[in-house]
């Protein structure tokens, strides 16, 4: 380490991204330093986004399970009561202890957290709190924040109104939640508030659900879920919102222009995404602007146009993932030492926690087709339904599906996309396969375990070329 400098390595955020790549700098032998201005480590994802939210679907499924559900499919008759304070103290419990191991992490691997807000002095000077630390190297991983929605005031402090934060401590099950987007957290803690009781409406601006994901998995999750009771305004825009005592009117409009109408609810869970967290580091003092996205432009080794500062996770382009955010923590910590990381961008899985889930890992078929110049004829799809699949059948959950899109020449896997209750552990054979260049045939001589849900992906392949054993 330069002799001027505090730190080799000082990250700024200490979410999925910035712990790992603070993490991997220390095992790299750098000297190493984390900022956090929260009280815990872990950032959005541990603290109150993608743990929570999955301690609450865990739970939710449980109840529902038990409450009318798959209890008596199998001649279990059960009565279950909600003891809602209970759920959400061992959601806590949860975060607790996964926000803990992380600080064991850090002085396990000697990182030092620098506890307080962060912004730039100059590019190897970061303010602190009230102290100055510098840096040979400075890592920005400040995450993102939900987006306001003009005309919807959020208040997570036991308001009516709420974004997702809010949306995981509710005192109450609301008798009627409008989610205001219906993307993945809409859809996600919509589910856990249905299942508990809550009748649930989902306002979405376009016309399918689930924006940015295979069309075909769009439609069959529409169809699954409004069989579960969610409600759906599509090609809707809410434009303002109203809380009058224990009720929210909110003023509902068709995205294309028309009359306006009122919508009523006890509940509103504000979910129209997600913006960089990039305002208060004072980048223009280490010579740095955000695009016109609010995000940091980087290049493929995660390098901003300032030689030692680098970006990873929500603040730079790409999806906005906790598991993208990690594996670019490893890649820029081992450049940052002289290694070589590197991240397959074409090959990031996204999951839907809702039940059953959605998975998907590169392109969707319509993407497939538009990289082929509109030629329908250069790709091949093949798809294999849940309702074939012994172990499905045998569970008696059949809903969904396992669909495969290749290169007509070649045969390379493009793309696989799903929709069944153990999708989010499936995608990562897709993942894997493809990140090795795996075609079709590959995926459909290799032998699946029987009987499992994967031998669907399996037959999903030998459907590329019209050979599946089982429809």
């Amino acid at each position: 380490m330069a002799e001027n400098y505090e730190y080799d390595v000082l990250v700024i955020g200490a979410g999925p991204g910035g712990y790992v790549a603070a993490i991997r700098a220390a095992q790299l032998g750098l000297k190493t330093a984390c900022a956090e201005s929260r009280a815990s480590l872990g950032g959005t994802c541990l603290n109150v986004g993608c743990i929570p939210s999955k301690a609450l679907l865990h739970g939710s499924e449980l109840f529902e399970e038990a409450n009318d559900g798959h209890f008596a499919t199998w001649g279990i008759t059960a009565k279950p009561k909600l003891d809602l304070s209970r759920m959400l103290e061992e959601k806590t419990k949860a975060v607790d202890e996964l926000t803990g191991g992380i600080e064991f992490l850090f002085k396990k691997n000697k990182v030092t957290w620098l506890k307080g807000h962060a912004a730039f002095e100059d590019a190897h000077s970061v303010t602190v709190g009230d102290k100055t630390v510098t840096a040979k190297d400075i890592v920005i991983a400040t995450g993102s924040s939900v987006t306001p929605l003009p005309g919807v005031e959020v208040d997570n402090e036991g308001g009516r109104i709420v974004d997702s934060t809010g949306a995981l401590d509710f005192s109450e099950v609301p008798e009627h939640l409008v989610v205001i987007g219906g993307g993945v957290i809409g859809l996600e803690l919509g589910s856990v508030w249905r299942r508990l009781g809550a009748k649930v409406t989902v306002v979405e601006y376009l016309p399918q659900i689930l924006p940015g994901m295979d069309e075909e998995v769009r439609k069959e999750a529409n169809k699954i879920f409004k069989k579960q009771g969610l409600e759906w305004k599509l090609d809707s825009k809410v434009t303002g919102a109203k809380v009058d005592g224990k009720s929210v009117e909110l003023t509902v409009e068709p995205a294309d222009g028309g009359d306006a109408e009122t919508l009523s609810a006890s509940h509103v869970l504000v979910s129209i995404g997600r913006r960089p967290n990039t305002d208060g580091l004072a980048l223009d003092k280490a010579g740095l602007q955000v695009n016109n996205r609010g995000q940091i432009e980087i290049a493929h080794d995660f390098r901003t146009k300032i030689d030692n500062i680098w970006a990873i996770g929500d603040v730079v382009p790409g999806p906005m993932l906790a598991h993208k955010a990690e594996d670019e923590g490893i890649a820029v910590a081992e450049n940052i030492a002289g290694q070589t990381g590197i991240v397959n961008h074409e090959v990031i899985p996204t999951v839907v926690y809702t039940a059953p889930e959605i998975a998907g890992v590169g392109l969707t078929q319509e993407q497939a087709i538009e990289e082929a110049g509109g030629d329908k004829k250069a790709i091949k799809v093949g798809k294999f339904p849940m309702m074939a699949n012994s172990r499905a059948k045998a569970n008696r959950d059949t809903d969904g599906f396992v669909k495969v899109i290749a290169d007509a020449e070649t045969d390379r896997v493009l793309g696989v996309w799903m929709i069944n209750t153990l999708a989010g552990t499936m995608i990562a054979q897709a993942a894997q396969a493809m990140e090795f260049g795996a075609t079709s045939e590959d995926i459909a001589y290799t032998c699946h375990a029987h009987p499992t849900h994967a031998e669907a992906f399996k037959e999903a392949a030998m459907a590329v070329t019209g050979k599946p054993i089982h429809i």
